[in-house]
């Protein structure tokens, strides 16, 4: 059994090919200057569980199986973080899931062939089991793993252990059961094309007694819960880098909060934070945000 952490993850943990470009993004048949690139452990899962060690969380990561260049590289960079790995299968004949993202400020291009994985009809990541989530505190859970994913989030409410979720619609089991479901708008115009966003927000709060929060990239936040007020809230202004892991992050900050048992708007704020720091900087796993970077940000706005 894997030692007790405060968190568990559960969802996607990949190696992430990164290439910060010098000037702007790419354009057809014209030369482009790579100014950084890096290899690092990157997806939503292996984001936060990078952003909630720097935070001084203790986690547990489950989900996406590692392979032969995958492992090595989670190994060798969580070795002296509280990040446990031991839930995670090891594939001795694949290199292991990885993502190529071309980054050049606001705008960023992620390959891969996560169409062709799902398609397969081979399964590629670990199944949720009780003893792995028992004692921990708190819980997120990506919504990319079917059955899987579904079985998480009931363990969890069988254990008393809130979660945080993220682009659920109000449809989904995961959602009404979420402590907290963070929108973006990639859910919003797959799921909700043409609406509003209050109206959007008002079938999600319906939906769950849980936080519900809709992130509008620089625009400003929208939250609430079943039966009560409509909440907005600004972002942070920052001087953005590159907006690569800005929503795994909001997602951790969101984790954080619900651990410590921060008030809506608290949490809300922190998450905000935590994510405008991770915007201004490359890259985001060598230089997540601190718990006084973080403090430091809200204090001064």
């Amino acid at each position: 059994m894997a030692q007790t952490s405060e968190a568990y993850l559960f969802g996607q943990i990949l190696g992430t090919h990164s290439f910060l470009l010098q000037g702007g993004f790419l354009q057809p048949d014209e030369y482009s200057e790579i100014k950084d690139q890096y290899f690092l452990p990157g997806g939503e899962t292996g984001t936060a569980a990078t952003v909630l060690d720097s935070l001084g969380v203790s986690v547990k990561m489950a989900g996406t199986w590692i392979g032969t260049q995958v492992a090595p590289m989670l190994k060798e960079f969580y070795a002296n973080k509280k990040v446990d790995l031991s839930l995670l299968e090891y594939m001795e004949d694949d290199p292991g899931v990885m993502d190529y993202v071309v980054i050049a400020g606001l705008v960023r291009s992620p390959m891969g062939r996560f169409q062709t994985l799902f398609s397969s009809g081979k399964k590629w990541w670990n199944t949720p089991k009780e003893e792995d989530i028992a004692g921990c505190k708190v819980a997120a859970i990506d919504p990319f793993f079917g059955e899987d994913t579904l079985l998480a989030a009931e363990l969890c409410h069988h254990l008393g252990v809130p979660y945080v979720t993220i682009d659920c619609p109000h449809t989904s089991a995961l959602h009404r059961q979420a402590a907290v479901n963070v929108v973006s708008k990639e859910c919003t115009s797959q799921h909700y094309q043409g609406q509003s966003p209050e109206a959007i927000m008002e079938q999600l709060m319906q939906e769950s007694e849980g936080l519900t929060i809709l992130t509008q990239g620089g625009g400003e936040m929208l939250y609430g819960r079943k039966g009560g007020e409509l909440h907005r809230m600004k972002p942070f202004s920052v001087e953005v880098k590159s907006t690569l892991g800005a929503g795994d992050t909001f997602k951790a900050g969101c984790t954080y909060g619900l651990l410590h048992g921060m008030d809506d708007d608290e949490l809300v704020r922190f998450a905000s934070a935590c994510s405008a720091i991770a915007i201004s900087r490359f890259p985001l796993p060598l230089k997540p945000p601190t718990l006084s970077e973080v403090q430091s940000l809200i204090d001064k706005n």
